[in-house]
């Protein structure tokens, strides 16, 4: 399997969770009842499988990778990517602690968590669509041969030795529950 695959895979994961992330924050704009818990499951999940396992084999190697293969950093899709994902960080923050205020019993918060998770889930959106129709088809034209099995090389120790075992299996069963919760 090719990394990029990889990464498309993870995608799909990270699509699902923002589908009920989606829902959710239209439900709590909407006035219905929905439990602050599912904001701060979503907000670890994004933290630790979105950003700890996915943004990690990005920018710690297929971006590098294709910077060895001479796709410039500033200036072109790389750069908007390292931009985006700081972004949506930024979002996640936000996100979690109006939603660790709504926990804590302050009703206001309500709106800030709408706003920021509907924000993430449009940034996240538009920025996988870029990563899987114009970089990924971008990597997959410079690097080639051994310098892909490299990238899948360290894509495995990502997986295995840095974000630690079972780890991205607990995630995918996060994203499950969270599924699960917001579908009632």
């Amino acid at each position: 399997m090719k990394p990029t695959d990889i990464l498309r895979e993870e995608h799909r994961v990270i699509e699902r969770v923002l589908a009920a992330l989606e829902t959710a924050a239209i439900r709590l704009r909407a006035g219905e009842p929905v439990d602050s818990a599912i904001f701060i499951q979503a907000a670890e999940f994004i933290k630790g499988f979105a950003d700890g396992c996915h943004h990690k084999k990005e920018e710690g190697v297929l971006f590098p990778a294709m910077q060895a293969a001479g796709i410039p950093r500033e200036g072109g899709p790389i750069g908007v990517m390292l931009t985006e994902h700081q972004e949506g960080r930024q979002l996640t923050i936000a996100m979690r602690a109006a939603a660790e205020e709504l926990a804590a019993g302050d009703a206001g918060a309500g709106e800030q968590i709408v706003d920021n998770a509907l924000q993430y889930v449009a940034l996240l959106r538009q920025h996988i669509a870029k990563e899987d129709n114009i970089l990924f088809p971008m990597a997959e034209q410079v690097i080639a041969g051994p310098s892909q099995i490299g990238v899948s090389e360290a894509f495995e120790r990502i997986e295995h030795e840095e974000t630690g075992q079972g780890v991205h299996d607990r995630f995918l069963a996060l994203a499950e529950s969270i599924e699960r919760e917001v579908a009632g």
